[in-house]
């Protein structure tokens, strides 16, 4: 078995691939990153530690190829491979598309001669966005020629994953080794395989992805970016310094009895079980070996302050239903004072608005429409922002 895994980065190689080489894929890394590509090449394999435990192992069995200089050896390893994942980020998948579209296209040239019986390539996209795969599958079908695109569901599927592992920034001088945490959760809506579901240790298979899809992204990514943000605007560098401080922790705490009340809402889930589920989240984040800084997780705040992502989309959701939503809004406010200059999207975001007025910034960040019910009192907090 062969998986091809776009995004050698941390969570590409100490996560997915690491799952993968355990599950008996040989795994070909793809990525931009020649000096990356060229140390898997000759390395062969890394070691991944988890955090609070001696034991430590080695991920063997795999190879790199670069994404663009070597784009026809990467077309036909997926035209050979079972199983294709990401790890690139959501908005890099219209990037990875067209060599995806191109691997599928010379599946179906060679035929036969490469793929045994009717088996067809799975596709899964291992991001932290809802319908990340559904996205990568619109992207690929894009690149496609129409006559070929009619008949993608032949040659391919697409199927949904929630991930959940928190993988910290990396001391300097690990090279390939990647340490993180001991905890992890993989889910893959088990529908488009139609009860021949690929063997992966450790995978949850699930017939309703959406809950799981919503339950992590609105209370792991939601709490990590609430202490984060919260942390940043007390001067605070390290997440676990900001858990251990009694404000944000009480921030973090509120912003996630917030979501659960939105997903007991939406999905039915079971109010002990949430409760639950929230508070190991919260201790995984103030776990003091897993060290990371405030201004990493806090990275790239255009995007997690998207319509749909872990601030503005449960907000918006409470909203809808008359639910209170203060403390997330609260991180909002602390979010629109990400300043971090050598950060693109936290420099795009001040340069938003100091150049736009609150309603033209609030629309241009948020997406949010003039007749939603959030939006008068995100406004306020935009208002907040300039006057700042």
């Amino acid at each position: 078995m062969k998986a091809v895994h776009f995004g050698a980065g941390n969570i590409g190689r100490g996560f997915v691939g690491d799952v993968l080489a355990a599950s008996g894929y040989e795994v070909v890394f793809a990525d931009v990153d020649q000096g990356l590509i060229d140390a898997l090449q000759a390395e062969g394999s890394y070691t991944v530690r988890q955090v609070g435990r001696e034991h430590a192992h080695r991920v063997s069995g795999i190879r790199a190829v670069h994404s663009t200089a070597e784009q026809e050896q990467l077309i036909d390893e997926i035209a050979t491979a079972d199983l294709v994942t990401t790890a690139v980020g959501v908005r890099n998948l219209p990037a990875v598309a067209p060599v995806i579209a191109r691997g599928i296209q010379r599946r179906v040239e060679t035929g036969e001669d490469v793929i045994e019986g009717d088996r067809r390539l799975a596709v899964i996209a291992c991001e932290n966005a809802i319908d990340a795969t559904g996205f990568l599958e619109s992207e690929v079908r894009l690149n496609l020629p129409e006559s070929e695109a009619d008949a993608l569901s032949a040659v391919a599927l697409f199927a949904g994953t929630a991930i959940d592992r928190i993988v910290p920034g990396q001391p300097a001088g690990a090279g390939l080794d990647v340490t993180l945490e001991p905890f992890f959760e993989w889910i893959i809506d088990r529908t488009p395989f139609a009860g021949a579901e690929p063997e992966i240790a450790g995978v949850h298979w699930t017939d309703d992805l959406a809950p799981y899809l919503e339950r992590k992204l609105f209370t792991v990514n939601t709490g990590h970016a609430v202490a984060a943000y919260q942390g940043f605007v007390r001067g605070i560098h390290a997440v676990t310094d900001a858990m251990a401080d009694p404000a944000v922790l009480a921030e973090v705490r509120a912003a996630v009895a917030e979501t659960r009340a939105l997903l007991i809402a939406k999905h039915a889930l079971h109010d002990t079980e949430q409760a639950a589920y929230g508070d190991t989240s919260i201790g995984r984040l103030a776990n003091p070996d897993l060290p990371d800084t405030v201004e990493r997780v806090g990275r790239g705040p255009l995007r997690k302050l998207g319509r749909d992502d872990r601030l503005i989309g449960p907000a918006a959701q409470l909203a809808e239903r008359g639910l209170p939503r203060d403390a997330l809004l609260r991180a909002v406010a602390a979010a629109l004072r990400f300043d971090v200059p050598d950060d693109p999207e936290s420099a795009e975001l001040q340069r938003i608005l100091r150049n736009s007025s609150p309603a033209q910034a609030l629309r241009r960040v948020t997406g949010i429409p003039v007749d939603h019910p959030l939006h008068d009192q995100l406004l306020a907090v935009f208002q907040g922002a300039r006057t700042e």
